[in-house]
């Protein structure tokens, strides 16, 4: 049995006049990191665009744990997990339905997601939160909130673009 979790097969995309990605082939082990380096234009967010579904592949096939995110998107979309750069919210969502949203979203068991959501709030400093709007967190505690329901989803692929941006120590 393989041990790849995440595989990506002859990826390409061009846009208009611009070729963004030229048959991108990489594999991904249980419990490596990997990360995307290169200039402006390389290519780094058309190929997590891509992992996330967000972009539609011109050429190639990405797997996680056997599972073809062009055959079976939900499934696939199940077990990854995304920490974006800009934290996206809802507006009108306290930071409790946010994590109950994730824990509806990907299926989890209530009353254990609930023990591990209280752990990650109390370890991002957040767990006197959980009735706040968005509009009273500062860019870096949205942030955390970014992580926190991340790592709620307990997903097998965690995508992560530059989290860090504006967090405290």
């Amino acid at each position: 049995m393989s041990n790849i979790i995440l595989k990506l097969s002859n990826i390409a995309k061009e846009f208009p006049g611009v070729r963004a990605l030229d048959n991108v082939n990489f594999e991904l082990f249980h419990g490596e990191v990997h990360a995307l380096l290169g200039e402006n234009g390389a290519g780094k967010s058309t190929t997590i665009k891509h992992l996330l579904g967000l972009l539609r592949m011109q050429k190639g096939k990405i797997t996680l744990n056997g599972i073809s995110l062009t055959e079976n998107p939900a499934e696939f979309k199940k077990m990854v997990a995304y920490i974006p750069e800009t934290p996206i919210l809802y507006p009108e969502l306290t930071l409790k339905e946010h994590l109950e949203l994730v824990m509806l979203t990907y299926g989890l068991d209530h009353d254990q997601a609930w023990v591990r959501a209280k752990e990650l709030c109390k370890m991002f400093r957040l767990e006197n939160k959980l009735d706040w709007l968005p509009i009273k967190f500062s860019k870096g505690m949205k942030q955390k909130v970014m992580i926190v329901t991340s790592f709620l989803a307990n997903a097998d692929l965690l995508v992560i673009d530059e989290p860090f941006t504006g967090l405290d120590p």
